[in-house]
């Protein structure tokens, strides 16, 4: 007997099946690919420096260790003090918290202010604002180490607070001003109406409606303030400098033996409050970006 050719929608189908398992595949090994390096950092620092002298770099712990957890933490060296990463990760929370708070705030403000109170010039005045957004960092370390004097907050906390709410103000006032112009303005007329103003409307209409882009807001901005070292580098003193400086302190730190499992060690410590947010609110950001795309 001579074999059946299958039908053309059984085929079709058996192609398709094909295709989806092997775009599953191509994008299980881009992952991988991606988080190689993460395993690298993380199998190394529960390794001891015989171990990963000796071993692979690639392989597994033979014995799991968190001493060098222990000492990026509390004991490294960064320069000639050796505290570890805990004092310059309380500074990093004191930098972060108030500067996303107050970054947040305005920037809600500024967004209601655009999309539902038009004055004359609002338009080129965002267009300014929003020009700032893409100005390098490296342009404005002049003129903001200048400001910093004048106010008496170089090399200081509230400085860096205020580097980060300023830079932050044009993307946070971006989010919230697309976001409140998908809120319809009959709204706002009929809160008019019944004799609500400025404050009392955005405080019971818009602000219990802005949950999703404010979620957007506190993590963009939590990002950025965590993860920047420019800033940090170049406005901090010795008791103000947050963790990444610290952390770029600790790896060009060295008093003998390189101390690479400290130093992985060091980097996930300092990355994982980012990672965090993601892994806790990652799918409300992108609801959030999504919700204000759709007018504006």
């Amino acid at each position: 007997m001579t074999d059946m050719p299958l039908p053309r929608s059984q085929g079709s189908l058996l192609g398709r099946r094909l295709l989806r398992w092997g775009l599953y595949a191509m994008l299980c090994l881009f992952a991988l690919y991606y988080l190689l390096p993460l395993f690298v950092m993380l199998t190394t620092s529960l390794k001891s420096l015989e171990e990963i002298r000796t071993g692979s770099l690639v392989a597994l712990p033979r014995e799991i260790t968190f001493d060098a957890w222990s000492k990026a933490w509390s004991g490294a060296c960064t320069g000639i003090q050796c505290e570890g990463l805990k004092p310059f990760f309380w500074n990093s929370i004191l930098i972060s918290v108030p500067g996303v708070l107050i970054s947040t705030i305005i920037g809600a403000m500024n967004g209601y202010v655009f999309a539902q109170w038009r004055f004359r010039g609002a338009n080129l005045f965002f267009a300014f604002l929003l020009f700032g957004c893409f100005i390098p960092f490296q342009v404005v370390l002049l003129p903001m180490a200048r400001m910093l004097g004048i106010f008496g907050m170089a090399g200081t906390i509230p400085g860096l607070i205020f580097v980060h709410t300023i830079y932050g103000l044009g993307f946070t006032t971006l989010f919230f001003r697309n976001y409140y112009v998908t809120i319809p303005h009959e709204l706002v007329r009929a809160a008019k109406i019944d004799g609500a103003g400025f404050f009392r409307i955005f405080w019971s209409i818009f602000l219990p409606l802005s949950l999703p882009i404010c979620v957007v807001t506190i993590i963009w901005q939590f990002t950025q303030i965590w993860n920047d070292f420019l800033f940090g580098v170049s406005f901090s003193s010795a008791g103000s400098q947050p963790i990444t400086v610290a952390l770029n302190n600790i790896v060009n730190s060295t008093t003998g033996v390189k101390e690479y499992n400290v130093d992985m060690a060091a980097a996930i410590i300092a990355g994982l409050p980012t990672l965090l947010v993601y892994i806790v609110a990652g799918k409300y950001f992108i609801r959030g970006l999504t919700a204000g795309s759709v007018k504006g």
